[in-house]
């Protein structure tokens, strides 16, 4: 007799045990709106840096590379939910800047300014000390929104 027990395989018609709240009532999971808005943003930032032949400059090493070697690097991080979807926040940024390299915001934060000005740069990281509670509602627009001018963008630019 073996020392381990064997499992069987779950069988097809078994289905996932629905969510209950506290009073027992059945609950359909939300869908993730913050991560769709994520994919879309992204987007969008990325084809707004473009170039017309699909270049984009890195705002922290300042090299040029196709689009797809594109993030959408943020200075102040994605935890800060007031300036998660600034657009000032948010600029177009080499994988390997946003990824890997340690004083990317050394360059980051010299580019931004001379891009933005520093009366703007002033006003973000204040916004970034605030606390912001997204509502469905809104995510839900701004994902409609930002779909529209990525697409719009996407086919200005022949991307």
């Amino acid at each position: 007799m073996p020392y381990y027990i064997k499992r069987t395989k779950a069988k097809k018609k078994d289905k996932p045990l629905p969510l209950f709240d506290k009073a027992g009532v059945t609950v359909k999971k939300k869908p993730d709106l913050v991560a769709k808005l994520d994919k879309v943003f992204s987007r969008y930032i990325r084809l707004r840096d473009a170039m017309p032949n699909g270049m984009i400059r890195c705002i922290s090493c300042g090299k040029v590379k196709r689009f797809d070697q594109f993030d959408n690097g943020h200075y102040h991080g994605r935890t800060h939910m007031a300036t998660r979807f600034d657009e000032d926040n948010c600029n177009a940024e080499c994988k390997f800047c946003n990824r890997f390299k340690a004083d990317h915001m050394i360059g980051y934060r010299e580019n931004l300014i001379a891009k933005i000005g520093q009366q703007r740069f002033d006003k973000l990281a204040w916004k970034a000390t605030q606390t912001k509670k997204w509502a469905d509602f809104e995510l839900i627009e701004l994902t409609k929104y930002y779909k529209a001018l990525g697409d719009k963008l996407s086919k200005e630019k022949g991307l």
